[in-house]
């Protein structure tokens, strides 16, 4: 039986053609809600994102070089990685701007796409001055840990104030087979929970080529789709700005892909994982997110456990301690076991897709 990281080194890694099958399928499936839906709901929004974003970063990534916005690698990472030292950064201004309009443009008389964009512009300014601070200090470290959590409590929190003044959430979370799970005033920590843990999920995920980029066009997809699906008519407004989502990312991907010309930085990933929380929490789909974002669960999950484990066991001798993977986040303990930098990715594509197909299944 072949080992997980066995699997993924025998997967393609040709991306560019990858990444344009992944862009094709996705379509598809926006196409066939549209047609189950009788209403072009999200292919047009996705086709219109994906086209201008991927304009807009053929004409940006040059101008971030000119600018010389360069990525510095951390020493402590793979060392494949080291060659990727001074390629452009914070490409997620390039193309959340995209998708935060175009979805907006879906239903521009529903007040919640207003909010969604907020939070999501919020999360991508933090990002930015995170993004900047480590670039003008030539390290991998921009604002501090405490300092950039505070940010995004403080904004989360503001969009959940807006939420309970406006009646936009319940107390009940949604589950597969009619089930629901009553939390009544509980659900307002978690929310704050959800923005914090997605946000810095999809931050941390974002350590390959255009893994971040690609994941999180499918979940935004994934998410569309059973907005679609749920209900007599659906959720077309917050369908129509995932939609709009994937498609910014996936035009990003044609140039994130690897060899990436161009990284989103904490710029596009945590403004991605606000949107993804904002979306889940006022449509109630909080079960199909989990279930959906799993690659994104996995990683952060990875991350938790190798530091708790090695400070448990650690040594205070030696300062050593056990370590239960190569490396965290779980992507480079993949690629430590002898799987291509393409194939961890295409890997962590296909089980992307595969939860989203098992969120589909079990939708609430």
């Amino acid at each position: 039986m072949l080992s997980p990281t066995r699997l993924i080194a025998s997967l393609p890694s040709n991306s560019r053609h990858l990444a344009l099958l992944l862009g094709l399928l996705l379509l598809g499936l926006a196409a066939s809600s549209d047609v189950l839906s009788r209403a072009p709901q999200l292919t047009p929004p996705l086709l219109v994102a994906a086209l201008v974003s991927a304009l807009l970063s053929r004409w940006g990534v040059p101008r971030l070089r000119q600018l010389k916005l360069g990525q510095v690698i951390r020493e402590e990472g793979p060392q494949a990685h080291l060659s990727k030292a001074g390629t452009p950064t914070m490409g997620g201004l390039l193309v959340v701007p995209v998708g935060v309009i175009v979805g907006g443009l879906v239903a521009p008389s529903d007040a919640r796409l207003p909010a969604v964009a907020a939070i999501t512009l919020a999360y991508l300014a933090i990002g930015a001055v995170d993004d900047w601070r480590s670039l003008t200090k030539h390290h991998n470290t921009g604002l501090t840990p405490r300092g950039k959590l505070l940010l995004q409590a403080i904004s989360a929190v503001a969009f959940l104030a807006w939420a309970a003044f406006e009646q936009q959430m319940g107390g009940d979370i949604a589950l597969p087979l009619g089930w629901v799970l009553p939390l009544g005033l509980l659900i307002w920590p978690l929310g704050l929970f959800v923005f914090l843990a997605e946000s810095n999920a999809t931050n941390l995920t974002d350590g390959l080529d255009g893994l971040a980029a690609g994941c999180g066009a499918i979940v935004f997809s994934g998410l569309g789709l059973q907005l679609m699906l749920r209900g007599h008519e659906g959720d077309p407004a917050l369908a129509g700005f995932c939609a709009a989502m994937a498609g910014c990312w996936l035009g990003f991907l044609l140039f994130n892909r690897h060899p990436a010309r161009v990284f989103m930085g904490d710029t596009g990933s945590l403004a991605m994982g606000a949107a993804l929380a904002a979306v889940a929490l006022l449509s109630n789909s909080l079960w199909p997110l989990l279930v959906m974002g799993g690659v994104f669960l996995a990683e952060s999950l990875s991350v938790i456990a190798q530091v708790w484990v090695f400070k448990a066991t650690k040594n205070p001798a030696t300062g050593q301690g056990r370590r239960i993977l190569r490396m965290a986040p779980l992507h480079h303990h993949f690629e430590l076991g002898g799987a291509s930098e393409q194939q961890v990715v295409v890997g962590f594509w296909a089980v992307s897709l595969i939860l989203v197909i098992l969120g589909l299944v079990l939708l609430p």
